[in-house]
């Protein structure tokens, strides 16, 4: 004989059944109110404006760390290029004068000598001899950014035969300082006659607080900075 299940069976099978008839899951029928679905695109928004600085302060970090580094190239580049240059001076024919200058608050010394054509003056086919100044000099007339470089000058040539070759762009000073063995100190002038044993190149720099700084040995002696 069939027997049919009792009320609390059928109590049981309703209270099991969501609406539209599924077991299980959704008891209620409840979906995501507008303030949960709201709550949720707030989070989402500032995990992305986390994750967009985060992204942006290291992409800024890592452009400023490469200009840096080409900036720092460029100055060893200068301390190897000054280093070809007056270790292949003569003792007896360079005339090395060094000359201080201020105007205003920027020292702007300078350091004449002569020197025989050669890739350490960018002046690798010319014939002859030339004056050399390394100093600084206004990129324009009417501008007050400075150039750091070379001014050549064949000897016996004329004014207009000078050349500048600018090596360093927009530089706030440039001081030098030159060390006699005799007096074993540093000296802000050289009179000329004989090379110093150690010159000192100190150059303010506007893209740093501070100075870029190397010392240059003439003589060839082993010198650790």
């Amino acid at each position: 004989m069939f027997i049919g299940p009792n009320k609390e069976t059928n109590r049981r099978i309703r209270l099991g059944r969501g609406y539209g008839g599924q077991v299980g899951g959704w008891a209620n029928g409840r979906g995501f109110t507008l303030l949960e679905i709201m709550l949720a695109v707030g989070i989402l928004g500032l995990m992305s404006v986390a994750i967009f600085r985060f992204v942006q302060s290291n992409m800024t970090a890592l452009q400023l760390s490469s200009g840096t580094a080409a900036a720092d190239a460029q100055y060893d580049g200068l301390h190897d290029l000054l280093t070809a240059q007056w270790q292949s001076l003569s003792p007896l024919h360079a005339n090395m004068i060094g000359e201080p200058f201020k105007l205003g608050d920027r020292e702007r010394d300078e350091l004449k000598w002569s020197s025989g054509a050669g890739p350490a003056l960018l002046t690798r086919y010319a014939a002859g001899n030339f004056y050399v100044t390394l100093r600084l000099q206004p990129e324009n007339e009417k501008g007050d950014q400075l150039d750091l470089g070379f001014s050549r000058k064949p000897q016996g040539g004329s004014d207009t035969d000078e050349t500048w070759v600018p090596l360093i762009k927009n530089v706030t000073s440039l001081e030098i300082s030159y060390f006699d063995l005799g007096a074993n100190n540093w000296l802000p002038r050289w009179p000329g006659g004989r090379l110093p044993s150690l010159i000192r190149i100190t150059v303010g720099r506007t893209d740093s607080a501070v100075p870029w700084e190397t010392i240059v040995a003439l003589r060839r002696t082993p010198y650790s900075q």
